[in-house]
């Protein structure tokens, strides 16, 4: 039924499939009968959840159990779900597994309780957990597990891209090649959003890449209205052209940092001032709920450096 999902048709189904480092694809290579608990970390879309799949599906094929971290986040899913699965010898005696997607969305007491429960259980059960933000899981469980930064190489992203396009038979013109590059490296990590847009740019059979607006020429933009101290203004224009970045406030500021930094006028003092900002709101824009208004807020404060 997703025959039609690039991102779901091309989704890795064995190791040899993933784009990985290859000290990575060779450490997961190794693990046959047994495996120590893991923590995947990343960016979204690098392929933290399906690799923990391919590990208990193809590479184990033991008994486990999968938790969205996200939506089941309490104490209470580790006291019934997890520790129930986790308390018991498996069938076949293989060692079982707990996939624990997006685990750093897991309350202080849910992974206080799961730090008992992968002490008390480790004879039976390992753990895989997944996190986009690694200083969201508390030291006890880190500590319980070995560290995995998923981030794939940009060649190796760039060859599945180009094996996509090739086996959907999808004509990719020499005027096209430079801008499919730039989608890529602007997109990096993210290999799922990257897939979906280039399915989108080749929905009539020849990649055909249409940017509005290039994200330097809208940092230039937002540089010149907190110049003139026309904030008002620039907040109208981004929300209107929100589709020109995605609506991808964060990269939005990386963006317009390094316009901070290659303008000349502006101190080399308030310049450092500048990125103390800009990362303090970038951290934020984790936990907002607008991304938007934390974005304008970071740019009114800029407004006195610039």
């Amino acid at each position: 039924m997703f025959n039609n999902l690039w991102v779901e048709k091309y989704r890795p189904s064995k190791l040899d499939d993933m784009v990985l480092s290859n000290d990575n694809k060779l450490y997961f290579k190794s693990l046959k009968d047994e495996v120590p608990n893991l923590l995947f970390v990343g960016t979204p879309g690098i392929g933290k959840t399906t690799i923990a799949k391919i590990i208990v599906q193809d590479i184990l094929k033991c008994q486990y159990l999968y938790i969205n971290a996200s939506d089941e986040n309490g104490i209470d899913t580790i006291r019934s779900k997890v520790s129930s699965f986790s308390q018991t010898r498996s069938i076949d005696g293989k060692v079982k597994v707990v996939i624990l997607d997006e685990a750093d969305g897991i309350t202080l007491d849910g992974q206080r309780a799961l730090r008992n429960t992968m002490e008390e259980y480790s004879g039976y059960t390992r753990f895989i957990l997944t996190a986009n933000y690694k200083h969201k899981i508390i030291p006890a469980i880190q500590s319980r597990t070995q560290y995995f930064d998923l981030t794939p190489p940009l060649q190796e992203v760039l060859g599945r891209i180009v094996s996509i396009l090739k086996q959907e038979k999808i004509k990719v013109p020499d005027t096209e090649k430079t801008k499919l590059v730039k989608v890529i490296k602007d997109n990096y990590p993210d290999i799922r959003k990257t897939i979906n847009l280039i399915q989108k740019y080749s929905a009539t059979g020849t990649l055909s890449i249409t940017v509005n607006v290039d994200s330097n020429a809208i940092a230039e933009i937002m540089l010149d209205h907190i110049g003139s101290n026309k904030l008002i203004e620039l907040r109208k224009y981004l929300i209107e052209n929100e589709a020109d970045f995605q609506g991808d406030y964060a990269s939005l500021l990386k963006t317009f940092l390094n316009a901070v930094y290659d303008k000349t006028t502006i101190k080399e003092d308030n310049k450092r001032k500048v990125i103390v900002i800009i990362a303090e709101h970038l951290y934020r824009d984790a936990f907002v709920l607008d991304k938007e208004i934390n974005a304008f807020a970071c740019l009114c404060q800029l407004q006195e450096l610039i």
